[in-house]
This record gives structure tokens, sequence and C-alpha cells, in this order.
């Protein structure tokens, strides 16, 4: 009997299991999670399945530490994704940055019992640490506050802004003592807590679709054993490269989006394209570079150095300015057929400001380095 010979194929790739994702279960929701504010909840949870969230987590899914290997994976996951909808990359983000904030503590429980589900996507939630970022760079005042209980923390407060969540999802939190001003605690908070509750504060131009709502916390009661760092000054350090890096895969995903759009409009509109100032080229090559230094930079998140987080921030600005350039040169390039209610062009447009405006905002951005260049009035606590 002759043998047969059976070639089994290579295991797809995390991006080739991304991308099927996006093609199966995305592209045909883009419209209504940009319109009607759909939340793409079975498609995170889908691409949790896949290992988008676990790639900056060593080992497996659930690993007891962070490690750095992964981190650029988890960004060219996001990338993928950010190709076709930035609502979608930013609740990645969240979800990674929730993964990022447990796999970097010392919190054995929190490994144990959470890390594994935001892993896979069978948990989600994001970040409430728009406020705290801002409250260390002298921007504005810390929102949430806390007392200490019996075996953990009562908090109340209110948090304006916090995306990927719902009555069963998790967030990180920071909240000052009350007795003792200047000191510092994070903890990951459960939106089933009693005493906190979520409510739609206002509607966006765009990303309405990532479930951001207003926390208010009426003593909210957090144990210790959701606390991830207390007090959080070295825990700060250490997770702030990663937290800022992995928005990059928001940014590299929309231009090469952008870009792919503006090639599009060569077809016809080429002869007259060709007289717009940006071209697709150009925004190639740029992408190309941003990326490697993304990749470069993403190879030691805990690199303890001033330069080393001076470059991260400069990275993280390159890559907010070039996404609004980019989906600006899009719609010029696409004309009136991009400027339709349900057209692609306009839609990446208004995303790409988000980049431009999520914490750390383009203006912090400039703000910090700045400080850390010695040109600013103020020294940071974060930076120190």
């Amino acid at each position: 009997m002759p043998l047969t010979l059976v070639r089994s194929e290579p295991a797809p790739s995390l991006i080739d299991r991304v991308r099927e994702v996006v093609d199966q279960d995305l592209t045909s929701q883009v419209v209504a999670i940009d319109r009607d504010g759909v939340y793409p909840e079975a498609v995170l949870r889908r691409l949790g399945a896949a290992g988008a969230f676990a790639q900056h987590v060593c080992g497996e899914a659930g690993a007891t530490v962070a490690g750095p290997t992964g981190l650029m994976a988890a960004i060219e996951a996001m990338a993928a994704v950010g190709e076709t909808c930035l609502s979608t990359a930013f609740c990645m983000w969240c979800q990674d940055a929730l993964a990022w904030y447990v796999a970097c503590s010392d919190n054995a429980h929190l490994k144990r019992d959470l890390l594994p589900g935001v892993a896979s996507g069978a948990i989600l939630g994001g970040t409430g640490l728009s406020n705290p970022i801002k409250r260390f760079y002298g921007i504005e005042p810390i929102r949430l506050k806390a007392r200490r209980s019996a075996g953990g923390y009562t908090v109340k407060g209110a948090l304006p802004w916090v995306s990927n969540l719902g009555p069963d999802h998790h967030f990180g939190a920071v909240f000052e003592r009350d007795d003792k001003p200047g000191h510092f605690v994070m903890a990951i908070v459960p939106c089933a807590s009693l005493g906190l509750t979520l409510a739609q504060s206002t509607e966006f131009v765009a990303l309405d679709g990532t479930r951001t709502f207003a926390v208010q916390m009426r003593e909210v009661f957090v144990p210790d054993e959701l606390v991830v760092a207390d007090p959080i000054e070295a825990y700060l350090k250490r997770i702030r490269p990663g937290f800022v890096l992995m928005q990059a895969g928001m940014a590299l995903g929309l231009i090469e989006g952008a870009i792919r759009l503006m090639e599009q409009a060569m077809t016809k509109l080429g002869h007259v394209n060709a007289y717009l100032p940006e071209q697709p080229e150009a925004f190639r090559e740029e992408l190309t570079l941003l990326r490697g230094t993304v990749a470069r930079l993403a190879e030691t998140p805990f690199d303890p150095s001033d330069a080393y987080w001076r470059a991260v921030l400069g990275a993280r600005l390159a890559a907010g300015e070039a996404t609004v350039r980019a989906a600006h040169g899009a719609m010029l390039h696409q004309g009136a057929r991009g400027y339709v209610a349900t057209g692609a062009a306009q839609r990446r447009l208004r995303e790409a400001y988000f980049v431009a405006i999520v914490t750390p905002a383009t203006k912090q951005l400039r703000k910090m380095i700045a400080e850390l260049d010695g040109a600013g009035s103020r020294g940071s606590r974060c930076a120190s």
C-alpha cells in the first residue's frame, strides 16, 4: 500500500487570527459602532480567545510576572484591528492595560484569579488612570479619595470618563488617602462593587461604542486583595512605559488604514491627487520608521532611565501627530466620497483626533517632555 504524505498547514499566526476576527466579525459592524455606539463585546472576546490580550504577559495567560518580549506583539495585534476600527482598537488598549497592571504587580491573588480571564478576554475591563496621570503632572486634582478600613479601603469620588466598562467589567483606579495626603494607592475595582454606579455622561463625535462611562464611587469598599500598589511611586514608574507605548498600536493601525484610503483614491483621482502636498508613499515611509522605533522601545519596557522614558514620550507624541496628518491626508485624497455620513475617511479623521487627545494627550506629552528636558518650571512626581 503506497504511503500518502499528509502536509500539515502551519498554525495561523497571531496576526492571522486577529485579521480573521476582523474580517468575519468586525468589518460589517464598523458603521454601527461609529454611528450607533454599538459596543463590540463579542469581537473583543473573540480577540481574547485568539490570544490578542495575552502577548505581553510572560508565558501562558495568567503568568505571575510580566514579560517584555510580547509587548510589540500586543501592539501589532491592536494595530491590525485599528486599520479597520479605532473604537475596537482602543478597547483592546484598555484591556491590554488592565492585564499590564496586574502582571506588573506583586499581587499573587489577582495574578491567579483575575489575570487569566483578562488575558483570554473572558473578563473585560479598562483603565481609570487618566485622572491620576494628569494629577501627577500638575494638570488636575485627584478625584478619588479613600480612608483606611479593616481589610482594605473605602473609596469615594467620581471619574468622568472610564472606557471599556460594563456591569461585570473591572478597571484600574488610583485614590489618595484622606489621612495621608500625598499617599496614593492603586487597585483593580470590579464594576459590580456595592456603591459603584456607571452613567452615560456624554455623546462623543467618535468612539462612542467604547462603553465610556462616568464612574461614581460612594463609599465603595476595596479589599486589600485587589490592591496592586501601596504606595504607587515605584510601581507607576515600572508600568508607565508599557502603558504609553501600547497606545502606539492605535496610531499604527489608523495610519495604515488612512494610507490605504489614499491608495484606493489613486485609481480614479490620481491625476489630481498628485497635486496634494502629502502622498501615501511618504506616509508609508514614516509609518515604517515609527513602527521600528516603537518595536525597539518595546524590547525594554522596564528601563528606568529618564532617557528611555523621554524616548517613549517622543515616540508617542510622533505617533499621535502622524495619525492626525495621515487621516487628514486620507480625507483630502478621498474628497467628496469620504465626506458622506458613512464614508470611511471622515470617520478615520474623527478617530484620529482621539489618538491626539487621549491621555497623555499631545499637549500633556509636550509638557512632560519639556519638564524632562528642563524647560518646565515645575517638576513631576511621576518623573522622579
